[in-house]
């Protein structure tokens, strides 16, 4: 299969079918609705099934039964919606069922637009439910990427018994660019022998539940969840650097923003600033290790986002005070241009106060 072109909702979709998802559980909500009606037509060619659900929270729920027969499951909203699906997401860490749960992002709070935005950062990155949990998030910047981090979601999930959110802005879901679906060279088995198959292999029934009535032994299941966040924190870490040798000043940000910040940062180049990228594609686990190679080395961090300054404090704590950094924001589904960020850089650059 050679290079088609498609919209980045439905390029998450059909990779999430190459990545073996046959069960689909979702809403419609702007701007991520083709990502719903695309997988309505596709699953049932596949064998699969594609449900629309009542609402967020029902199709969260309806993920955690799929869930937990082993499945891999798929469910997506956008921002309001994916608010609903908090409760059903935390259910799912507490009972360690892996599926991948998309969100593109949308201008807040509230019922806001339908403009793209990054404002929903805290709420993945944080755990965003009840309890103490984190969840892996990966932030793609093109629709290529989209293929790859898809794939890895699914793997990752079932890797860890874990919820992976794949979050992109309205933009990334709207856009269209060529993509290619490659078979991936190895994939990794996961034996699943804790799924509720009922009494057929080996085992006979399982019970999955999040409820653990006694105080100590719910002690012992969040230290365990520990355990495994600590393991996420260590091996799946992902981030790309951009012209950091060098650099006196450096850039951050992810997902669309990244791909306009890299422009900016070419043009500042051109006038003589030594500036680079740092784009986290894990949002969480956050990649620390570019900070500290990089923070006793240049003059400042901007941070660069469609909120009005999230990313900045995880910024913030991997420079750990080594370096100022300053923050450039748009906010309400306003998308900063290639202009704004360049003379952020320079004014910066010119010694202006951070």
């Amino acid at each position: 299969m050679g290079k088609v072109l498609m919209k980045g909702n439905e390029v998450i979709a059909e990779a999430a079918v190459h990545a073996g998802c046959k069960y689909f559980f979702g809403y419609p909500i702007t701007p991520q609705s083709e990502l719903v009606a695309y997988m309505a037509r596709r699953l049932p060619e596949v064998g699969g099934l594609f449900l629309q659900a009542e609402s967020e929270i029902a199709a969260i729920n309806m993920v955690y039964g799929a869930a937990s027969t082993g499945v891999r499951v798929m469910t997506s909203s956008s921002s309001p919606g994916f608010s609903l699906k908090q409760e059903g997401i935390s259910y799912l860490v507490g009972s360690e069922l892996p599926a991948v749960i998309c969100n593109i992002v949308r201008g807040g709070p509230g019922l806001g637009n339908i403009q793209p935005a990054q404002s929903d950062y805290f709420q993945v990155t944080k755990g965003g439910g009840h309890g103490d949990y984190n969840l892996p998030v990966l932030a793609p910047a093109s629709l290529q990427e989209i293929v790859e981090l898809t794939q890895e979601a699914f793997d990752i999930a079932d890797r860890y018994r874990t919820p992976v959110i794949l979050m992109g802005d309205g933009m990334l879901g709207q856009m269209m660019e060529p993509v290619e679906f490659g078979e991936r060279s190895e994939t990794e088995q996961f034996k699943k022998d804790w799924a509720t198959t009922g009494t057929r292999g080996d085992g006979g029934p399982k019970i999955i539940t999040s409820l653990e009535l006694d105080a100590e032994s719910l002690e012992r299941r969040n230290c365990n969840l520990q355990q495994k966040f600590a393991l996420i924190k260590e091996n799946e870490v992902r981030y790309e650097t951009y012209s950091i040798d060098d650099a006196e000043y450096i850039m951050v940000a992810f997902g669309t923003t990244a791909r306009i910040t890299m422009n900016a940062i070419n043009k500042a180049r051109q006038e003589g600033v030594k500036v680079g990228l740092i784009r986290p594609i894990s949002l969480w686990p956050f990649p620390e290790e570019p900070f500290i190679e990089t923070r006793d080395q240049v003059k400042a961090y901007i941070s660069v986002e469609m909120s009005a300054g999230q990313m900045i404090e995880d910024v913030r704590l991997a420079v750990n005070g080594h370096a100022p950094v300053d923050f450039y924001g748009r906010t309400g589904g306003v998308v900063p241009t290639q202009e704004e960020i360049y003379d952020k850089i320079m004014m910066v650059a010119r010694g202006v106060q951070v």
